[in-house]
């Protein structure tokens, strides 16, 4: 249990280093580091999960797409199966928005069972986010559209984990009858 510990602190301290002047787009501007710690915890705490690589990859999962981080980086650093995971959950920036979105979906559904793990750790900590503190300039519209769009997301993931496709369910049912309940 020591290495694993040790090994998990060390891909935290890796995630903070690379996202340590990232904030959220949230009124508060959190720090961002906060996000993918959150994610490891719900997948460790809700879903079960003592996969250390996936917990890994878990807090290593917007380094590729949000820092200057190269697939080889997170490869020496964590292993090749923690790359492939984190690589595996990185949208590739270069693309449309809408694409990347679409592409979200498409990729769900052929994704691996640590990947979808990830996935729907991130996707519950983020209708978590945009419940209760939703970006700055997102309507009520939006933050509605982002749970469906998200819902889609994670219809790819279901089966990996019943509890946390349970606790998904209900932190979008909570969430869209928070947005609702609020108006336009």
């Amino acid at each position: 249990m020591r290495g694993a510990l040790r090994d998990l602190l060390a891909a935290i301290h890796f995630a903070a280093a690379k996202h340590r002047d990232h904030r959220r787009k949230d009124p508060s501007a959190s720090p961002y580091i906060n996000h993918p710690i959150a994610v490891a915890e719900v997948l460790a705490r809700i879903g079960g999960v003592t996969d250390l690589d996936v917990l890994r990859a878990a807090v290593l999962h917007d380094t590729l797409e949000d820092t200057e981080t190269s697939p080889e980086e997170l490869r020496d650093a964590f292993g090749p199966r923690v790359a492939a995971l984190v690589a595996e959950v990185s949208d590739d920036k270069s693309l449309a928005k809408e694409e990347r979105k679409r592409l979200q979906v498409e990729h769900a559904r052929h994704a691996s069972a640590g990947a979808k793990l990830v996935k729907l750790g991130d996707k519950i900590c983020n209708v978590c986010d945009v419940t209760h503190e939703a970006p700055e300039g997102w309507n009520r519209a939006r933050r509605l559209a982002y749970l469906d769009w998200s819902a889609e997301v994670v219809a790819g993931c279901r089966g990996v984990s019943p509890r946390l496709d349970r606790h998904f369910d209900d932190v979008v049912r909570r969430g869209r009858g928070q947005i609702e309940s609020e108006g336009t």
